[in-house]
C-alpha cells in the first residue's frame, strides 16, 4: 500500500470483538486503554481504535493497525500484554477471536 506521501507502507488489520458483562464497560474500557496505550511504543505498532456498536452496547470492537502479523504476536509475549489479560478475563463474557485483514487503503487526519 502506498501512504499519502507515496511512500510503501505495510500494513494489516486485526479485528477482535468481545462481549462483556453487563455494567463492566468502564473496567474494561480502562483496561484496553491501558494496554493500548502500552501498545504504542511496540514495533510494528501503527494505530488502534475500540468500538462500541450503536445495537450492541455491551460488545466492543478493537480495531488495531500493525505494520505485520509478527509484530502483534510479538506484542502479545510482552509483559505489558499479558498483565492486562487477566483484568480482562473477569469482565469479558465472549472472549472473540482475532480476524485478520489486508490493508489496501488507509487514510485520514490523527490527532497529534
Amino acid at each position: 500500500m502506498r501512504s499519502r506521501f507515496g511512500k510503501e507502507v505495510q500494513m494489516e488489520s486485526v479485528i477482535t470483538r468481545v462481549v462483556l458483562n453487563e455494567g463492566s464497560g468502564s473496567e474494561w474500557e480502562a483496561a484496553m486503554r491501558e494496554r493500548m496505550t502500552a501498545a504504542e511504543s511496540s514495533p510494528g505498532w501503527i494505530a488502534g481504535s475500540i468500538l462500541t456498536p450503536e445495537d450492541d452496547r455491551d460488545a466492543r470492537v478493537v480495531v488495531g493497525l500493525w505494520e505485520t502479523r509478527a509484530d502483534w504476536e510479538r506484542w502479545h509475549r510482552v509483559s505489558e500484554f499479558r498483565d492486562v489479560a487477566g483484568q480482562l478475563e473477569g469482565v469479558q463474557r465472549e472472549h472473540g477471536e482475532p480476524t485478520w485483514h489486508e490493508v489496501v487503503y488507509s487514510g485520514g487526519r490523527f490527532p497529534t
